[in-house]
C-alpha cells in the first residue's frame, strides 16, 4: 500500500515537472490571451465536462481567482451532477447541446474560451471549439495529445478538439488516465488528470496576473472570504467588474 502511495505521488510530480518544462511556450501564449482579454474588457468563459469541469471550476469565483472568469453551464456536464451519472456521458454525445448553451450566453467575436477535455474525441468539446471559433471567440484547449492517433473522434467531422483551437496546452495524460497497476486490479488506476489540468489552468492565471501588474493594470482577483475584511473585497470587486461575470444576480 505505501508504494502505490509513492508510487502515486511520484507520477503526479514528474507530470508536473513534464508540463513546466515542455509546455512553457503554449503557457504562455494562453496567459497572454488571457491578459489580453482581461485589459480589454472582454468576456471569458472556461468549460469542461465530466471530471474535465472540476479544471473549469477551479478557476472561477475563488480566492486568488480572477473575478471576470466564467463557467460555461451546459446541462447535466458540472461535474458528477446528474442522475444515474452515465447520463452525463451520453450527453457529451448529443450535438447541438453545447453549442445552444454558447448562443444563449453574452459570448460574442473577441470573447476567449477554455475548452478542457482530457480525450478531447467527444462530441461536445469538440462542436463547442468549433461552434465559438466560427464565431469569432478565441479557444484555448487543454487536452491530451496522446489520445488523438490512439482512439477514435466520436465527432461527425472525426476530427477532435485540438483541431479547433488558437492554443492547446497539452496535459500529456496517457490514454486511459491511469498512472498505477496491480497484477489482480484489473485495469489501470491513481489517476493524475485533474491534478494536472488543474494546474495547467492555474499556471495561465498566474502568469496573466503577473503580466497584467507589470502593464499597471490592476488585476481584478478574489480575496478569501475566510480572512478579515475578504467578503467586503468580494462585493466590491464583483460591483466593479458586474458588466463581465454572469454566475451572480
Amino acid at each position: 500500500m505505501n508504494d502505490l502511495v509513492g508510487q502515486y505521488f511520484d507520477a503526479a510530480v514528474e507530470h508536473l515537472h513534464r508540463i513546466r518544462t515542455e509546455e512553457a511556450g503554449s503557457i504562455d501564449r494562453a496567459a497572454e490571451l488571457l491578459a489580453e482579454a482581461v485589459a480589454d474588457g472582454r468576456r471569458i468563459f472556461t468549460f469542461g465536462a465530466g471530471h474535465s469541469s472540476l479544471a473549469a471550476q477551479d478557476v472561477v469565483y475563488r480566492a486568488g481567482g480572477l473575478v471576470v472568469i466564467n463557467l460555461l453551464n451546459v446541462p447535466g456536464m458540472t461535474g458528477v451532477n446528474v442522475m444515474p451519472a452515465p447520463l452525463g456521458s451520453a450527453l457529451e454525445r448529443v450535438s447541438g447541446l453545447a453549442t445552444t448553451t454558447l448562443d444563449l450566453t453574452p459570448a460574442r467575436a473577441g470573447d476567449l474560451l477554455f475548452v478542457i477535455s482530457l480525450s478531447g474525441r467527444q462530441t461536445m468539446p469538440v462542436e463547442l471549439a468549433q461552434h465559438a471559433r466560427a464565431r469569432g471567440l478565441t479557444v484555448i484547449g487543454v487536452t491530451s495529445l496522446a489520445y488523438p492517433g490512439e482512439v477514435s473522434s466520436q465527432h461527425s467531422s472525426g476530427t477532435y478538439l485540438k483541431d479547433h483551437c488558437d492554443v492547446v496546452l497539452d496535459s500529456k495524460i496517457a490514454v486511459g488516465d491511469g498512472e498505477l497497476s496491480h497484477p489482480a486490479a484489473g485495469t489501470t488506476f491513481g489517476s493524475v488528470s485533474t491534478i494536472v489540468t488543474s494546474a495547467l489552468m492555474q499556471a495561465v492565471v498566474a502568469s496573466a496576473v503577473g503580466r497584467l501588474a507589470d502593464r499597471g493594470i490592476t488585476p481584478p482577483l478574489f480575496r478569501s472570504g475566510n480572512v478579515d475584511g475578504g467578503t467586503e473585497w468580494n462585493v466590491k470587486v464583483m460591483a466593479d467588474n458586474a458588466e463581465r461575470i454572469y454566475y451572480t444576480f
